[in-house]
């Protein structure tokens, strides 16, 4: 009968030894096969450990979402909506909107400057600039009228519900213009409706609000200004005696640059917080949010942000290669620990 010492020890080599076989049965059968059918690469990996296999394929995926950008290019869809265009609408059949709808739309003027020198009156009656509310933070602007008996309602009640749930604050991180595009109205209307819409956010919000969202009035020419330096395009019908116009709301940097559109009447708190961290330089937002600004980008053609397919990719790629690689290590500190064997009696 062997010593206890001798078995152990036998023991060990056995372990060791099994632990540096480079295949096992399995992966010797599959060698064969694919070695006999003319695949090279598969069967290099059939001599290899599994561990090391696994390592391989990770790396494997990780450089191939880092190059495949290389041999595939996509184009940005460039739109050609009658009511919401990346570019200038081209008419090439009939859209099949009503007559009162015709030459009403937004066209993106993105990275174009808005009229800074601009005259206009705030909700207190003071004449201002448009300047004064840039220069410090981005500015999410939105032209309605005050006396509108739908849309632009809309339009105000999407911008405060996407307030209610945002971590930026009005007033603190971003400044709110919003300007009438009705040259009949006056401060009185705008203090009433900047009243009726800071009131709709928490408590919590109203003071940075009252002092960072401001409700103005303009005479025509300035507002001719205004809503042709956005693309905005309007106009006054007669028939339902009121404006036809579409809806948006535009981000623009602290220098006045126009930067991002958001079409409709709601707007997502994500792609908003994304449009205000790019349109003021990275200056605000955290770490995570620059984390998916790499995921995603923004296209002129829906006014939202989608998925970057190639760069969620190469964060799936590296979350997975750093995954094998802990579990590599896990494995080789469970192989190098010793067995204790009971003793025998």
């Amino acid at each position: 009968m062997k010593p206890e010492g001798s078995r152990q020890k036998a023991l060990s080599s056995r372990q060791k030894a099994e632990g540096s076989m480079p295949v096992d049965a399995d992966a010797m059968r599959l060698c064969r096969r694919t070695v006999r059918k003319g695949y090279a690469f598969p069967s290099v990996l059939c001599f290899l450990p599994s561990a090391s296999r696994l390592l391989l394929s990770a790396l494997c995926l990780l450089l191939t979402a880092f190059c495949l950008p290389a041999f595939a290019q996509f184009t940005q869809s460039q739109g050609n909506s009658p009511l919401y265009s990346a570019r200038p609408y081209e008419a090439r059949a009939p859209n099949g909107l009503p007559r009162a709808l015709d030459g009403v739309g937004i066209d993106q003027k993105l990275n174009d400057q808005l009229p800074l020198d601009l005259t206009l009156t705030d909700e207190s009656g003071k004449s201002v600039r448009l300047g004064d509310y840039f220069g410090k933070r981005p500015v999410v602007l939105s032209l309605v009228y005050y006396q509108c008996p739908m849309l632009c309602n809309q339009v105000l009640n999407g911008m405060v519900t996407a307030f209610k749930v945002m971590n930026f604050k009005p007033g603190a991180e971003f400044e709110v213009v919003t300007v009438s595009f009705d040259p009949r109205e006056n401060a009185t209307l705008a203090a009433a409706k900047k009243n009726t819409y800071v009131n709709y956010l928490p408590e919590a919000r109203r003071a940075g609000a009252a002092a960072g969202w401001h409700f103005l009035t303009a005479d025509e020419a300035s507002i001719k200004r205004i809503t042709e330096a956005v693309g905005f395009r309007y106009h006054w019908d007669a028939a339902t005696n009121q404006f036809a116009h579409a809806s948006a709301i535009y981000v623009a940097t602290p220098e006045g640059k126009l930067a991002r559109y958001f079409y409709g009447i709601e707007y997502a708190p994500r792609d908003l917080r994304l449009g205000l961290i790019e349109a003021a330089d990275n200056k605000i937002g955290t770490p995570v949010d620059q984390l998916l600004l790499y995921c995603y980008h923004y296209d002129p053609a829906t006014g939202k942000y989608g998925a970057r397919v190639m760069n969620l990719m190469r964060v799936g790629g590296v979350a997975t290669l750093l995954g094998v690689v802990v579990m590599l290590f896990a494995m080789r500190r469970r192989k190098s620990a010793p067995v204790d064997l009971p003793a025998r009696t």
